[in-house]
């Protein structure tokens, strides 16, 4: 095997005799090699591709292309019928909820038995249990049975193990989709910095999620791959199968042609899009739910100046817990310094539950010709106005940050990692990352 590829799977096929009668299974027993009594299902058919070390691969397919069957093969928990599959490294894998775990078992015991099937000694485990603890975060629960675990708790404690383990290639399948805003970051965090070193291969239903962590893919369709190759293009020809199934093939006619007329935009006033006066009275209304500050959230940085709250206001200075998309608000962050700052920079990234980064701004541009310098031990603030953009349904973060310098060399000073979580409750966009404000649409009719 060449030493740059990590995967190679070669012609798998994986087949299951499936039988209409319980008698069906003792007749072809006793008639083996005679007559058939099964019907055969192919859930894999002469499969074949390689990842190469380092690459970030995602598998793509509806329900039943054999997406899962696959990844067991990958990682050994199931034997193909004929093929062969090649690895070269340390695999950890995270597949369905809690695949591995014994329910009787507590969290320690089945964190010992878990490390241990991935190759880790007993002490290497004792060395790296605390860590696993520390990231899993589930507090006294770890001296418990695990049947009696949320499935957030699982996948939190089962994703501690495989990123402890000091492992070649990760194989991840759906299993980021359960558990809170706070760990769901705290994971694409550490993917992300696996990324960078080690091999991905990951599984979802989710395009956004596809696009965002993988440059490559490959669509499985009735266990079989229908293509493989750059992601993006992976999805359009994903999407395009998917609606043919649900809607049918479509039919294009050149007899009406709907266009949009933008008129000019008035440089000195804001247009409102009057749609949300409407939507605003109805249960598609933007509603996002801001939480406090984590003065405790995870930060990196040369502490030079540091980073004390984050609020938003609206524009009669009221401090809000709720927020409107497409109303106007303030953002602050608040810092003090802890030594002379020459040229601050503070700004401020929001990453939906991917850690796809939606929007972000800083200062820089602002004071770019008339940089500040602020003295130790002083207190001051960012402002940043805005309206709030329309988010669609679920989990975001802010992160914000304090530098010294310019924009393409800085001083980190401090870097809180999602350090304000908010959640949109409702939405009226259903496409997209962020819902813009239309200043008209209207279809002509040629």
């Amino acid at each position: 095997m060449c030493s740059d590829i990590a995967i190679r799977v070669k012609n798998v096929s994986k087949a299951y005799q499936i039988y209409d009668k319980p008698q069906d299974r003792l007749k072809q027993t006793l008639w083996r090699g005679h007559k058939q009594f099964y019907r055969e299902f192919k859930a894999l058919d002469d499969v074949s591709f390689e990842v190469k070390k380092g690459e970030t691969v995602g598998i793509i397919g509806r329900n039943g292309s054999g997406k899962s069957t696959l990844l067991q093969i990958i990682c050994g928990t199931l034997a193909p019928t004929s093929g062969v599959v090649q690895v070269n490294g340390r695999v950890a894998a995270l597949l369905e909820l809690g695949a591995g775990f014994n329910p009787d078992f507590t969290g320690k015991e089945n964190v010992y038995m878990n490390a241990s099937i991935l190759g880790l000694s007993k002490e290497e485990i004792d060395a790296k249990y605390d860590d696993i603890v520390a990231f899993a975060d589930i507090g006294d629960f770890i001296d418990q049975p695990v049947k009696t675990y949320s499935s957030g708790m699982y996948v939190r404690l089962a994703f501690a193990v495989i990123i402890n383990v000091d492992a070649d290639i990760l194989v991840i399948d759906e299993a980021l989709a359960v558990g809170d805003a706070f760990f769901t970051q705290k994971c694409m965090r550490y993917l992300r910095n696996f990324m960078e070193t080690g091999t991905v291969l990951f599984v979802s239903h989710d395009t956004g999620a596809i696009l965002s962590l993988c440059a490559n893919s490959i669509y499985l369709k009735d266990g079989a791959i229908i293509v493989q190759g750059e992601s993006k293009e992976i999805i359009k020809l994903y999407l395009e199968e998917l609606y043919k199934v649900q809607q049918g093939d479509s039919v294009n006619t050149n007899s009406e042609v709907a266009t949009t007329e933008i008129p000019e935009l008035n440089g000195k006033h804001r247009r409102r899009d009057m749609r949300l006066d409407f939507i605003n009275q109805t249960t598609l209304r933007n509603d996002i739910e801001l939480f406090p500050f984590l003065s405790d959230a995870s930060s990196f940085g040369k502490k030079g100046a540091e980073i004390l709250s984050v609020k938003f206001f609206d524009e009669q200075e009221n401090e809000l817990k709720w927020v409107v998309g497409g109303e106007q608000v303030k953002l602050v962050i608040y810092c003090i310094t802890n030594e002379f700052l020459l040229s601050p920079i503070v700004g401020f990234q929001i990453k939906d539950r991917l850690g796809q980064v939606v929007f972000a701004d800083n200062t820089y541009t602002t004071y770019i010709d008339n940089p500040l310098s602020i003295k130790p031990s002083r207190s001051f603030n960012a402002i940043f106005e805005f309206y709030m953009p329309v988010l669609p349904v679920g989990d975001y973060s802010i992160s914000p940050a304090i530098a010294a310098g310019t924009q393409e060399e800085h001083v980190q000073h401090h870097w809180v990692h999602d350090a304000v979580i908010f959640k949109v409750h409702t939405s009226s966009v259903c496409l997209g990352l962020v819902g813009l404000q239309m200043v008209n649409i209207k279809m002509n009719v040629l």
